[in-house]
């Protein structure tokens, strides 16, 4: 007998990548590893490009966009614009890895929520609260998370007087300090401040890249070079954490270049899992979900920590990152291999949560 039954239609996935931010060099690295690795044989794939002027780009331009110089592929997007009010039509789900300012801080969520889109990762909220380091801050102290004493300041009072904004710092907190935009990610923009000669010229960078300005006092205090640790997280409303890894900096700390800039002969080093006791790791696992809840996160997201070194360390939150970097060596990839869940599953997963965010959407009546 014939078999009647209906095929599945495969879900019809927009993998949206570029963007507007600082990190659009590294939306394309993630892109790109996604597009090469997810199943097509669940998939129909879309690639959704996005110019750093904030153009999209149809399909054919967008591949372009991964593979050839930013020029070139802004001369190739004439005519080949496409508008996002059409994605409705085209796209059944959004796999966003749109890393920073513009993809990461609620903007393209609240985009695709008006669409009625579903889409990976957190939603308007998490992902605004993940990339606001002020805000974030100040939900990890109303759930009780550890951090590290620091000050946040307008761009606007710093210009008015500085002074007065040095005198506010030093009164509050010791050097080194580290000097960060509140609303960036990829460590763009973050200075570490050894004294109060270097704390001019890490301000003035920093409000090139954001209205806020987040400073915070270095862990352990000076000459101490704090371990730093990172947990995936991954789930909705149930989250899981990954093991625990360690970055060994091939610089003073993990910054831009460490985390992206090739150099082979003096690599930053990713240790998985970490060489932490089994009571360490279940207390760092721990406060990763409780921080993943505290921003009202779902779908992904990477917590990152600082640990004192010695006998006793003191562990302290430092931040998450609700679009962390993707590719295949990417940490929070890595660490779910680690977990024993591999990248190709692990998209197949975030795909799944994403649509369970859907069903759970589709409960809320909006009218009366």
């Amino acid at each position: 007998m014939a078999d009647t039954g209906k095929v599945k239609k495969r879900l019809r996935i927009g993998i949206l990548f570029g963007g507007r931010s600082g990190e659009h060099e590294v939306s394309l690295r993630s892109g790109a590893s996604i597009l090469k690795a997810i199943d097509r044989r669940k998939y129909e794939i879309v690639p959704l490009g996005i110019t750093q002027e904030g153009r999209w780009l149809g399909a054919e331009t967008s591949q372009a966009l991964l593979s050839l110089s930013q020029s070139t592929a802004l001369t190739l997007s004439a005519g080949a614009e496409m508008e996002p009010s059409s994605l409705a039509q085209t796209i059944d789900l959004v796999f966003p890895v749109l890393h920073g300012t513009f993809g990461e801080d609620g903007t393209i969520q609240g985009l695709l929520e008006l669409a009625d889109i579903p889409y990976v990762g957190s939603g308007v909220l998490g992902s605004a609260a993940g990339m606001d380091k002020d805000v974030m801050k100040k939900l990890f102290a109303f759930s009780g998370l550890p951090q590290t004493p620091h000050v946040t300041l307008l761009r606007s009072e710093w210009k008015a007087d500085p002074k007065k904004c040095q005198r506010t710092i030093e009164k509050t907190l010791q050097y080194p300090l580290f000097v960060k935009p509140a609303n960036l990610g990829s460590s763009v923009g973050i200075s570490k401040v050894h004294d109060r000669s270097e704390l001019k010229q890490a301000m003035d960078l920093a409000a090139s890249f954001d209205r806020k300005l987040v400073i915070e006092q270095g862990v352990g205090g000076p000459g101490v070079k704090p371990r730093e640790l990172e947990v995936a997280v991954l789930g909705n409303d149930d989250p899981e954490a990954s093991v625990v890894g360690e970055i060994v900096p091939n610089k003073e700390f993990y910054d831009y270049e460490s985390k992206y800039a090739d150099s082979p002969d003096d690599p930053s080093i990713p240790i998985i899992p970490a060489e932490i006791s089994a009571s360490q790791s279940k207390q760092i696992r721990a406060m990763a979900i409780k921080a993943f809840r505290a921003c009202d996160c779902s779908g992904l997201a990477r917590v990152d920590f600082l640990m004192t070194p010695g006998k006793n360390p003191q562990i302290y939150l430092n931040e998450i990152n609700t679009m962390p970097g993707f590719t295949s060596i990417s940490m929070y990839p890595k660490l779910w291999a680690a977990s024993g869940l591999p990248y190709k599953k692990l998209i197949d997963r975030l795909i799944e949560l994403a649509m369970e965010r859907r069903e759970e959407k589709i409960q809320t009546t909006f009218t009366r």
